[in-house]
Parts: C-alpha cells; structure tokens; sequence
C-alpha cells in the first residue's frame, strides 16, 4: 500500500508544501506542490521580532495546506521552519500559536542541518564532485562545500533576499549609495569565511527563490517560444550573463522588475538583494558559470525519508 509524506518548508519569504506519493516498490510520484509567500521575514528588524501580520499571513497558508493534506490518504506530515523562525526572540509563541491554531508541530531546523539537507537534495540529482552550493532564502543564505562529493562545509550565514532588501531599501529604485552598502555588507560575510578560496575556480549551483527566478528569467530569454522553455533544474548560465541579467533589473525600479518575464511580481522587490550573494561569489571566486537546482532542501528531506533516516518523532499523522 502507497503512502504519501507531506513536507512543509517553512521559510523567511515563502512557505511551501511537497506532496509526495511514495509506493511499496520505493518509487515515488510528487502529488501536489503548493507555495504560499507569507514574507515571514518582514519587518523582524535588528530586534528579530516575527510581526503580527506575517504571522498572520502564514497562520492562513498553513491552514490551507492542512486542508490539502487531509483530502488525502495516509499522509505523514514533516513540517520544518528555517531562517526567520530560528532567529526569532518570539519563536515560543510563534510556534505555539501555530500548534493551537492549524495543529501542526514544527521542527526549527538549525543553519547547518538546512545546509546539510541542500546538499542532499542537491547532490543526489545533479552530478557535483567538486564546487559550491548556494542556498539564498529571505534570511539566511546557506553555503556547501563539496569536494570529491563529500560535503566538507556547512555553514549559514544571516543574509537572505528580504533582509537586505528591507534594510539597504533594494526594493525599488535603488540608489548607487544604498546598491554599494549592501554589497559591502555581502563582502564582509563572506570574506570572513576563508574556506570559500577552496570553491575558486571550480563551480557553484544555485538554489533559492530568487536565484532560481535569475534562471527563469534567462531561460525565457533562450526560449524562442513557449514550448522550448527549458527546465530550471541543470540550467547552466555563464557569469557574465548573469551580470547583464543583474544589471537589467538594477536598471529600473520594482514595476519594471515584474514585467520582465520570469519574475514573480511578488518577488520583484527583494530580488536584487536575494541575488547580491550570488553575484559576488561568482566575483569573488573566479566562477565562470553557474548552475541551477530546483532542488534543495525538501527533497533532501525526502531522501532521509526514503533511507529511513527520518525518527518517528519527526512525522506527524494527518
């Protein structure tokens, strides 16, 4: 008899559910996939308070995915909060209210083990023996160093899309002043991270909302209609590529942002500080491409699952 194991993700700008039916044979078929923007993130400021509005936001989402789960057959539920959870001072509250009003029990999921489950999600679907995965969310930005295809670093470090954005105000017309103090800010982080001289000149893969939207908007740009659009996960895009495509949204201001083809609209105002990271790892490193991965950490979760490494404790009935 199949079963189907829910994953909720939820992170600092969007919140998301996998659905993935699993048969006895160990094959597995993805049911439903569902993202909600909740913006969780927004307005925590230096003092890191989750705010009344986005709680409220993502109290209704996790409703909604409630209810998609219980139109189902035996489902067990993995539910994990990462970045703006995790930094949370009010996290005890946040998490009890959730349990009182959807009841569901969240896991907080350290920066290391959302790296390490990247890496999973990652390496078990793109071939990379040796390089960098990048995973930029709304708070965080997690980094993997992989050599002989070994995880050798995982670190998470507290820059993400909505972070930067809000406080470098990116989220419109961006100043030259504002556009200069932001990617200071990404160059102190990573500079104080002198493992990354081990990734120079190898290859980086990309993950995260607003570096998968780089790759949508390149490979709408490739595509010479609808039906040669290509898959993001593997796309490859060559750096200086990615510098055009940055500095075309640096170019104008959120409106123009969301019309260009790929972008979310309600992602069009913290993409340039989402995509800030990235651009300076490919600076910074000598990387002379970049490649995209769809996925990440839900299904590294998935994985675990599959290789029963996932404790009972973890998984929640529906």
């Amino acid at each position: 008899m199949s079963n189907n194991l829910a994953i909720i993700d939820l992170g600092s700008n969007s919140c998301r559910l996998r659905i993935t039916k699993i048969f006895e044979n160990g094959k597995t078929e993805l049911v439903r996939y569902e993202k909600e923007y909740v913006r969780l993130s927004e307005n925590m400021g230096a003092m890191k308070v989750l705010q009344p509005a986005p709680m409220e936001r993502t109290i209704n989402a996790l409703l909604k995915f409630k209810a998609i789960c219980a139109e189902l057959d035996n489902v067990r539920l993995v539910a994990v909060a990462t970045a703006a959870v995790r930094q949370a001072v009010n996290q005890e509250e946040f998490l009890k209210m959730v349990r009182e009003k959807v009841g569901i029990d969240f896991t907080v999921i350290s920066g290391e083990r959302e790296a390490y489950l990247d890496y999973v999600g990652v390496s078990r679907t793109l071939k990379i023996d040796n390089g960098l995965i990048v995973d930029t969310g709304g708070a965080s930005m997690e980094m993997i160093l992989v050599d002989q295809g070994q995880a050798e670093e995982l670190v998470s470090l507290p820059i993400g899309s909505v972070v930067l954005s809000q406080r470098y105000h990116l989220n419109d017309q961006i100043s030259a002043a504002d556009l200069y103090d932001a990617a200071i800010k990404v160059d102190e982080m990573l500079s104080s991270q002198r493992w990354l001289n081990r990734a120079r000149h190898t290859q980086v893969v990309a993950l995260g909302g607003s570096n998968r939207a780089l790759a949508k908007m390149y490979r709408w740009k490739l595509a010479k209609d609808p039906a040669t659009v290509r898959p993001v996960h593997g796309l490859t895009m060559q750096t200086d590529e990615a510098s055009q495509m940055m500095h075309e949204l640096l170019a104008t201001d959120c409106e123009g942002r969301a019309a260009i083809r790929g972008i979310n609209s309600l992602r069009a105002d913290v993409i340039v500080g989402g995509l800030l990271p990235l651009m300076a790892l490919l600076r910074q490193l000598s990387m002379p491409e970049v490649r995209f991965s769809n996925n990440g950490l839900r299904e590294g979760i998935l994985f675990e699952y599959l290789d029963h490494e996932i404790e009972k404790s973890q998984l929640q009935e529906i």
